[in-house]
């Protein structure tokens, strides 16, 4: 299927975002913290047209789904939401959207924790941007992006999604203080490269308990008598909090700082060592990884060639991320997934390629 089979006629126009991977900064986003992510070679595209008609057509070629809408005043649910949300706020900020014929398709993994929500709405975004001449850029394609997730799809996501989805390239390392949104492009560490693996469990945000991390953080904020949890730089302040708040608060402060450490420049070996122990804070202190992406992660961290590994994204699920030493990810990831498998486990490559994307 393509845009004239579904909908009678070609696009007016298409536009394309990338999916991301984050390397380091996990969970700090929506406490104005520091992040450190790439975006990924899978992408979204979204082509667009006006509507025919009196409603809102949205197809998605991946799930081989139309969604139409002629209630505006009631949101849809699924891979719709996020195109209406950003239709929705592009209206309340003044802009006139029009009734439109949109399709979706999509490389960027869902359920792997890749963002292929902001690289969808991103991709949205930039199509309407350029379909009716808007004049936004690209910092604020983020922030609206941002804006339709929180308030059309129900999740309190924090900034760096879409940043990295509008700002990012595969070639660098975006560093992002999600405060500020101060950003600075930064080669990967000498001699290295990404592998990132899906551990075959997938997850979605809002069912998840990413929303509950997120309001702990803040109560633990003004616990500490701070606007967010960026706020501190010392991880013995949070010792004074109750449970599980402390351990939230570590994860956040202690990752922080190891992001502020990268930033001042540190060896293949060293930026391993600070994933590794991100890993460690994130299933320990986070409470967010799953006995699939341990395992996963604990191969890797154990595999010759590997600097370090952590999982990414929110977690509950999802993929895990791997700095590697430069010509070896297909090795490695053969390696890997053979043992991932001998531990029950079912798992795909995703970067740097799809090559090796049959299910091991």
């Amino acid at each position: 299927m393509d845009f004239q089979q579904v909908f009678g006629k070609p696009p007016e126009t298409q536009a394309t975002a990338p999916g991301r991977v984050n390397l380091l900064g996990e969970h700090t986003d929506y406490n104005d913290g520091f992040v450190l992510p790439t975006a990924i070679p899978q992408s979204t595209t979204v082509q667009l047209g006006l509507s025919s008609n009196s409603q809102h057509h949205f197809y998605s070629e991946n799930l081989n789904e139309q969604v139409s809408i002629s209630d505006i005043n009631h949101t849809p649910s699924g891979f719709a939401s996020y195109i209406f949300g950003c239709i929705e706020i592009l209206q309340k900020a003044g802009h006139t959207i029009p009734l439109l014929s949109v399709y979706v398709k999509s490389s960027v993994p869902m359920g792997s924790g890749l963002s292929s929500s902001a690289a969808l709405e991103v991709a949205t975004l930039r199509a309407l941007r350029q379909l009716l001449n808007l004049p936004i850029d690209d910092v604020e394609i983020a922030q609206f992006a941002q804006q339709a997730e929180i308030q059309y799809a129900g999740v309190q996501c924090g900034i760096m999604d879409q940043m990295a989805s509008s700002l990012a390239d595969t070639e660098h390392i975006l560093f992002l203080d999600t405060r500020t949104l101060e950003r600075r492009v930064m080669p990967l560490p000498e001699k290295a490269e990404i592998l990132v693996i899906d551990s075959g469990v997938p997850r979605t945000l809002a069912t998840s308990g990413y929303n509950q991390r997120r309001a702990e953080c803040e109560e633990a904020a003004r616990s500490l008598g701070v606007k967010a949890l960026r706020d501190i730089t010392d991880v013995e302040v949070t010792e004074k909090l109750p449970e599980p708040l402390r351990r939230r608060a570590r994860h956040v402060v202690t990752e922080d700082n190891r992001v502020l450490e990268v930033l001042q420049g540190v060896s293949s070996e060293r930026f391993g060592e600070l994933m590794n122990a991100s890993h460690a804070s994130l299933r320990d202190d986070y409470e967010v990884s799953v006995p699939a992406l341990d395992r996963l992660v604990e191969i890797l961290q154990k595999t010759e060639g590997v600097f370090g590994a952590r999982l990414t994204g929110a977690g509950f699920g999802g993929a895990s991320v791997a700095l590697v030493k430069s010509g070896q990810s297909k090795d490695i990831a053969t390696h890997v997934l053979e043992q991932y498998k001998q531990a029950g486990y079912t798992g795909q490559i995703l970067v740097p390629s799809l090559e090796l994307s049959d299910a091991a």
